[in-house]
């Protein structure tokens, strides 16, 4: 299934927004060196909203209650307390918009 998150103007560069659509869970929808990347938006370790608690830099997320950090490109876990990966998602940029494939 193929999901419409936002348009591409509503992420600023090397921001991320958060994104909640009926039915699944949210999404932190990343944009790095004009680059899109999706993933869930809700940290393994502590619950935190990544996009709307966390600080990107680069491709690398860090969840501020725990300093707990991910990479965005992959979901892989890079820093302590985080052991567990967060999941992503493949982006399809077309009509304006990140879209992602949902399994």
């Amino acid at each position: 299934m193929r999901l419409r998150l936002c348009g591409t103007d509503d992420v600023a560069d090397d921001g991320m927004l958060q994104v909640k659509v009926d039915g699944h869970a949210p999404f932190a929808v990343y944009k790095v060196h004009g680059a899109y990347f999706v993933t869930e938006d809700t940290c393994t370790h502590g619950k935190a909203s990544l996009a709307d608690e966390g600080e990107l830099e680069e491709y690398l997320i860090t969840c501020t209650w725990h300093d707990g950090k991910f990479d965005i490109r992959t979901g892989e876990a890079c820093a302590m307390p985080c052991t567990k990966a967060i999941l992503t998602f493949p982006v399809t940029v077309a009509e304006d918009a990140v879209w992602v494939d949902v399994g």
